[in-house]
């Protein structure tokens, strides 16, 4: 079969696993993971090369959708919240896995905490539903920041083992990323308050959608080569670009053109291949172990996030915690590289992997009870 065939098969399994969870109550990202867990075992001899280019294309969309739901303002309001929010997260996750690696630090403690901390950006938004609209800039702010936090650590980590990079050089690495991102969103910064006009004006006199998607993939692509080359995944990049193309800069016509074109992509084409892939390339072990470590895990985790984030409503709580504690499918995707490239042990990416999926599944079921009885009440 060729690749278009392979690509008919999961786009359309994938939407209709879609609807049949969104039937249910829950988001239709599960149904598409789900189709990638079923096809996994059912469809023999993939184009593994290619179906991986369209779900790199994937996350590459489902960042620059996600960047175009907050603006610089938000995460900077967010952030006071959520970066001792994830700071407090991580070192917790870091002790918890102690035990799976004999009570010693390693490149698997570091890299797989960094998975159990992270919240994906896509997922987060499809679990607004859950927690409400006034709490996403705090739940965006935290998803971005452990996005970041978890690659800049695997891709540290990578080049420190296979390049043997000094500790020295590992913090010129480190400052080169803070640089890149400051430099990105002080760019911003100045350009929407010198230029604010003049880009409005440029984009309103463009007259067909194709041209305006065709400038926004030169600055995605740019930024995320650029992203690639200081050693940095290339998704960050396509996320700055939507967090820069924010209405306040654009103007709230040119924004609304540019989400419509993208969420039209994303989740019409890009999304379902890239989260059914996931489910397509998800390894574990089952055993008494790995259950154990995400029930404590999970359990640790959404108490420590329900209690910092309390809001003197337990249901509210539980709803916000839950959905910040909901892994994603980014942590796979992190543990994945960091198997490939031999600093994560098959062990741990088992462990990592099932948290991963499982978490999402689990914070789904909590919000979708949560929300069953909100509404009972009203």
């Amino acid at each position: 079969m060729d690749v278009i065939g392979y690509v008919f098969i999961i786009i359309a399994v994938a939407r209709i696993l879609a609807e049949i969870f969104e039937r249910l109550g829950y988001p239709g990202f599960l149904g598409e993971i789900s189709a990638g867990l079923l096809l996994g075992v059912l469809l023999k001899n993939l184009p593994r090369e290619e179906m991986a280019l369209l779900a790199e294309l994937g996350i590459f969309f489902l960042m620059i959708y996600a960047g175009l739901e907050l603006t610089p303002e938000e995460i900077h309001l967010g952030g006071r919240k959520s970066l001792p929010m994830y700071v407090a997260t991580y070192v917790v996750m870091l002790f918890l896995t102690l035990p799976f690696t004999n009570y010693r630090f390693s490149t698997d403690n570091l890299i797989v905490a960094s998975i159990l901390a992270v919240a994906s950006a896509p997922i987060v938004i499809r679990f607004t539903r859950f927690f409400g609209h006034d709490f996403l800039h705090v739940a965006l702010s935290y998803a971005v920041i452990s996005e970041v936090g978890s690659l800049v650590i695997l891709y540290l980590l990578i080049n420190f083992e296979l390049h043997h990079l000094s500790y020295m050089e590992l913090f010129f690495e480190f400052v080169k990323d803070i640089v890149f991102l400051g430099t990105v969103l002080g760019l911003n910064y100045f350009i929407g308050i010198q230029h604010k006009v003049w880009i409005i004006r440029a984009l309103r006199r463009l007259k067909s959608d194709e041209a305006v998607f065709g400038i926004v993939m030169i600055l995605a692509t740019s930024l995320a080569l650029i992203s690639e080359q200081i050693g940095l995944h290339f998704s960050i990049g396509a996320f700055l670009v939507g967090l820069i193309l924010h209405s306040d800069l654009v103007g709230t016509k040119q924004y609304e053109r540019l989400y419509t074109i993208i969420s039209g992509v994303t989740y019409g084409i890009f999304a379902p291949i890239f989260f059914a892939w996931r489910g397509i390339n998800f390894e574990t072990e089952f055993s008494l172990e790995v259950v154990y470590f995400f029930v404590v895990i999970y359990l640790v985790r959404v108490l420590l996030t329900t209690v910092l984030v309390w809001e003197h409503d337990l249901k509210t709580s539980l709803a916000r915690g839950a959905g910040i504690a909901s892994f994603g499918v980014l942590g796979l995707l992190v543990g994945e590289i960091g198997y490939t490239y031999g600093v994560l042990s098959q062990h741990m990416y088992a462990l990592a992997s099932l948290a991963s999926i499982m978490g999402i599944f689990v914070s789904a079921t909590i919000g979708r009870i949560i929300s069953h009885i909100n509404n009972k009440e009203m």
